[in-house]
């Protein structure tokens, strides 16, 4: 766990990528897992089979249950601001991150291998998750989709302290991160409707870079 305080985790926007990753590696840490989707969807129903409850509705009775001080909401944009779980969640005082920041503090309790770039994360990330899951070394990682030998978008190995990332540049969520060792694949200017210009857009990229603590790798 990242707080020996908190053993419960409630994801609103559950069913996103990169949003059920994190949710089935709490799960699979023995901590409570429960969340709101909009709609059900095959990645959904996968949690709810795998023991995580999803509810797809306004109603508050999952979270009047949960316990403020031992939670910690994790919120996708995709949510709209005046959603009433929501509303509740801000105005009852939970603490409430968004995922890159959870993302965040789990770089910080395991060694990253953080992958960064405009082009080829998940592919990249995907395949030095296999290499080191088909190796003696072993790695936690968090894939960008659904891996077609893998069936899941989560890799897990309880004996490695390893876990592999893609560094996500849009909205600045990889400066949350931090990386052990990095790969940035690519520098093409995009997100300029959040960077403005191509300048910026490469200064969060050396922001990011300046965040690695033993080897970065450009390509």
């Amino acid at each position: 766990m990242i707080d020996n305080q908190i053993d419960t985790y409630y994801f609103l926007g559950i069913g996103g990528i990169g949003m059920s990753a994190l949710a089935r590696y709490f799960a699979a840490k023995g901590a409570r897992v429960l969340g709101y989707d909009r709609t059900p969807s095959p990645l959904t129903k996968a949690l709810e089979a795998e023991g995580i409850s999803v509810q797809y509705d306004e109603r508050l009775e999952d979270v009047k249950m949960l316990d403020k001080e031992a939670t910690i909401v994790v919120r996708t944009p995709a949510v709209p601001e005046d959603f009433a779980v929501y509303i509740w969640l801000l105005e009852q005082g939970f603490r409430i991150l968004k995922r890159a920041e959870l993302l965040g503090l789990v770089t910080r309790s395991e060694r990253a291998l953080c992958v960064a770039g405009t082009h080829g994360k998940t592919t990249t990330s995907t395949m030095l998750a296999h290499i080191l899951h088909q190796s003696h070394v072993g790695a936690n990682a968090f894939l960008g989709g659904i891996a077609n030998n893998y069936g899941t978008n989560l890799l897990l190995d309880r004996n490695s302290d390893l876990v592999v990332v893609e560094a996500d540049e849009f909205d600045r969520s990889f400066h949350h991160l931090t990386p052990h060792i990095s790969v940035i694949t690519s520098m093409d200017p995009d997100h300029l409707d959040i960077y403005g210009t191509e300048e910026a857009y490469i200064e969060s990229f050396e922001k990011y870079a300046s965040l690695v603590e033993h080897a970065l790798v450009v390509k």
